[in-house]
């Protein structure tokens, strides 16, 4: 059975990618990272990949005049790895819907917030300063919005009285850490469907399916 290939996108420490390094040789994600791609150069999350065996790729966005000449680049280097799924684990930029379209319906962020509450940057910080008794995570497909596109799962904790803003973001990724693995894996087995504004998830006895089976048909081979 061919496993799910992802690409992981990447700006910063990487600890998300690590979560997901750990699930996939641990048997808990049925998916090889086929690729980590990082828009800056010397991040933590590239030593991460390197540890790992896996391939790198720097894509600096600040070597392109356009960003639809910074996504071309991106494309090239997934489809480069034959990448089947793309994972936004601490990305840190928006993408337009030329990279969206190349990827369709393939395109997973998790975000350290409840969506549709506190989209955007340091949603934690929000979600603190608003006083919010319960907080979380949230991953979901991307579409052409900030954080807006259909939600395949939460998880929530609750907010504590000595909390605050740093303790809270650290207790949140801890969930991130559990819940981005989980997901994957619900794509791998070809679990999720999305209606509307809602994601489906199939019954647990569905198995993974074959990807490259899958692919040779959606081209009508």
């Amino acid at each position: 059975m061919t496993k799910l290939r992802i690409g992981v996108l990447v700006s910063g420490t990487g600890s998300n990618l690590q979560a997901l390094i750990d699930a996939s040789r641990g048997g808990r994600l049925d998916a090889d990272i086929a690729v980590v791609i990082s828009n800056k150069a010397g991040v933590r999350a590239l030593e991460r990949a390197r540890e790992a065996d896996i391939p790198s790729v720097v894509v600096s966005h600040k070597e392109f005049k356009s960003r639809e000449r910074f996504e071309v680049a991106l494309i090239k280097a997934l489809r480069d790895h034959d990448v089947r799924c793309v994972v936004l684990a601490g990305f840190m930029r928006l993408l337009t819907g030329y990279f969206l379209d190349a990827f369709s319906g393939r395109v997973i962020n998790i975000h350290p917030s409840l969506l549709p509450a506190f989209p955007g940057v340091d949603a934690q910080r929000q979600a603190f300063e608003h006083g919010v008794k319960i907080a979380g995570c949230t991953v979901h497909f991307v579409d052409r919005g900030t954080d807006t596109g259909p939600i395949i799962a939460q998880r929530a904790l609750q907010v504590r009285d000595d909390d605050t803003a740093e303790t809270l973001r650290a207790r949140i990724l801890e969930l991130e850490h559990q819940l981005l693995p989980e997901a994957l894996q619900l794509l791998a087995e070809d679990r999720l469907r999305v209606e509307g504004r809602r994601v489906l998830i199939a019954d647990e006895g569905r198995r993974a399916v074959d990807h490259a089976a899958l692919d040779k048909a959606e081209r009508g081979a």
